[in-house]
């Protein structure tokens, strides 16, 4: 029987999709690895395309809300599945506790828009003696603590790094279970307190965590005071590799952002404006920081203040400027970094102070090169201690203001060789150098 031709042409394409499917045509996929395919340095399992995310805001996302516990939801969840995106809608967010970042996730907000404004903060005395490695205290008025709520704990001489920050996790009237021990014993003879401050945003052992495009508005009239060794509107412990980027920080009674024993950190393109004491803070052994294209201005004391032991960092086109004390400090053991085409200009006293330390604690090795120092009030560099092997090449060194009697570079009688070359000194005194010739 003739076939029709609609019979025909369904047979002929039956054949082609035969001879077409790879088995006929014994052709396979390759699903090989690649050469250019590596694991990760910490996981089993090479990169992927697609790694976990999840939005918050006020409205229209994943997971709505309007303060820290919502973020910190958030942040928790991608970081049990190994790390990925949380992103932040734009609004303002209410903090009664830090957001805490974990390993491997990043925060990112809207530029501009994403505001974490800290809550307002309540003190009372301690009526019992806090001891080392408690973890209950126990105040004279428990009003405006809460569970849930940051608190940090110190007395006259327990401060710096032996003031607590934590959690409260727990409340039995005035007293007050925390989760972590207290650093120190926090005695009522001395004066000891709890404040609910802490850091609006704070990282310990964050290894690969990010935060990008945040504001901070630390609300310094309605808070305590909490020291940069343990707070700052942004504050890293131990968090190798963190990222802070396109952040404004203002307005938070302590340091703006601050970073301790934390090696490997970038922060570009922050804005540090009008906190109570430092600026930009890096410390405690921090090691091969970067800090590029931000600015410092308006701070307490300095704009950028290189704490102890930070070495072979890289500090470069950053403006410091108006700020209470220095421009920039540099003191205990703080060698070998390189500071260059910074502005620093119009802080209350020297535009770069290097502090006194003996030979050994000194912050040998320095380069400064293409920066504009012009306008502080004192010295516009001034150099003590016993420091050896300083730099200052290609500088501008300058005072434009009229009767002003001012000095390019002050040398203390102790300094070792400094290096001059090629700097523009343009003040009353160009170098005025205390050390005896040899």
């Amino acid at each position: 029987m003739a076939r029709t031709p609609i019979a025909s042409t369904l047979f002929l394409m039956l054949i082609l999709c035969i001879l077409a499917s790879p088995k006929a045509t014994n052709a396979t996929t390759d699903f090989s690895p690649r050469v250019e395919e590596r694991q990760l340095p910490t996981a089993m399992h090479s990169a992927m395309d697609r790694v976990p995310r999840i939005a918050v805001g006020r409205k229209e996302a994943d997971l709505i809300g309007a303060d820290n516990r919502v973020l910190q939801a958030a942040v928790d969840y991608v970081a049990a599945l190994g790390g990925g995106l949380v992103e932040v809608g734009p609004g303002e967010y209410l903090m009664h506790d830090s957001l805490h970042l974990r390993p491997n996730v990043t925060v990112r907000g809207v530029k501009g828009q994403t505001v974490l404004r800290k809550a307002p903060g309540v003190v009372s005395a301690l009526v019992l003696d806090g001891d080392f490695g408690e973890q209950q205290i126990t105040v004279a008025d428990p009003n405006g603590f809460a569970v849930g709520y940051g608190v940090a704990v110190w007395d006259d001489r327990a401060g710096g790094f032996h003031t607590t920050v934590a959690r409260i996790t727990g409340q039995k009237g005035h007293t007050f279970a925390i989760d972590k021990p207290l650093m120190a014993d926090c005695m009522v003879g001395n004066h000891a307190k709890a404040a609910t401050v802490f850091p609006v945003v704070s990282a310990y052992h964050a290894q690969g965590a990010r935060i990008e495009d945040v504001t901070i508005d630390g609300n310094k009239a309605e808070n305590a005071t909490l020291n940069g060794c343990r707070g700052a509107g942004i504050f890293l412990y131990g968090s190798h590799g963190m990222v802070i980027q396109g952040c404004t920080i203002r307005g938070y009674n302590g340091d703006g952002i601050s970073f301790q024993q934390s090696n490997d950190v970038t922060v570009s393109d922050c804005l540090s404006e009008d906190n109570a004491d430092l600026g930009l803070h890096p410390g405690s052994g921090s090691q091969r920081p970067i800090v590029r294209r931000c600015i410092a201005r308006r701070n307490g004391t300095d704009g950028l203040f290189l704490c102890w032991r930070v070495r072979h960092g890289l500090f470069e086109d950053n403006v410091l400027e108006g700020n209470g004390r220095f421009g920039i400090s540099i003191g205990h053991k703080d060698s070998d970094n390189l500071l260059r085409r910074n502005v620093v200009r119009s802080n209350k006293e020297h535009g770069v102070f290097f502090r006194v330390e003996s030979l050994g604690m000194a912050p040998h090795r320095n380069r400064l090169e293409e920066n504009v120092i012009e306008n502080n009030g004192g010295a516009e560099i001034r150099i003590r201690g016993e420091v050896n092997d300083l730099v200052f090449r290609n500088n501008v060194i300058r005072d434009s203001r009229p009767q002003e009697r001012n000095v390019g570079i002050q040398i203390d009688e102790t300094v070792g060789p400094v290096v001059l070359e090629n700097n523009t000194i343009e003040t009353q005194t160009p170098i005025e150098d205390r050390r005896v010739p040899r």
